[in-house]
């Protein structure tokens, strides 16, 4: 996928298009090549599709990293082409922070054979893991049932 950039989408920063479908972990050589040129173009995407100017992202940025960025560096980031400047993870995640575009970072992380939960969707996967918990006890306990005896009470049991 060598040269593969984001399409400019103009998606609206709060609607995060997560999938359902389980991450593929792919440790393939070479499976990661391009990625650099990958991450500029989601990038180029949030600085095209984001209601903020880039000043604005980048002055929210200086605020979380305690360090200045500026409009020319989210620019240089967003450029395929320009190498030298590769976008440092904290800065990317701070751009990802600022404005909101959990869902461009997704794709991202599947990537690597994972899935980004925002939030309090943590709390959905923990009501899907408590349900099975619920059901394998269930079945446990019909298993057991079968073969269980009453314990004894002592008085005469009929």
């Amino acid at each position: 996928m060598t040269g593969f950039l984001m399409p400019k989408a103009k998606a609206h920063p709060d609607q995060v298009a997560f999938t359902f479908e389980p991450p593929v972990l792919d440790e393939r050589p070479a499976v990661l090549a391009g990625l650099e040129q990958e991450i500029a173009g989601v990038v180029g995407t949030i600085l095209a599709s984001t209601p903020m100017s880039r000043e604005e992202m980048a002055a929210r940025m200086t605020e979380l990293l305690g360090e200045p960025i500026s409009r020319a560096m989210l620019d240089a980031y967003a450029s395929p082409a320009r190498t030298e400047h590769k976008v440092p993870m904290s800065r990317f995640f701070a751009l990802v922070l600022a404005t909101k575009r959990h869902d461009l970072f997704d794709p991202l992380v599947r990537k690597i054979g994972a899935g980004l939960l925002v939030g309090d969707e943590i709390k959905t996967a923990r009501l899907g893991q408590l349900d099975r918990i619920i059901q394998n006890a269930r079945e446990e306990k019909r298993k057991l049932a079968q073969t269980a005896p009453l314990i004894r009470s002592g008085a005469a049991d009929v």
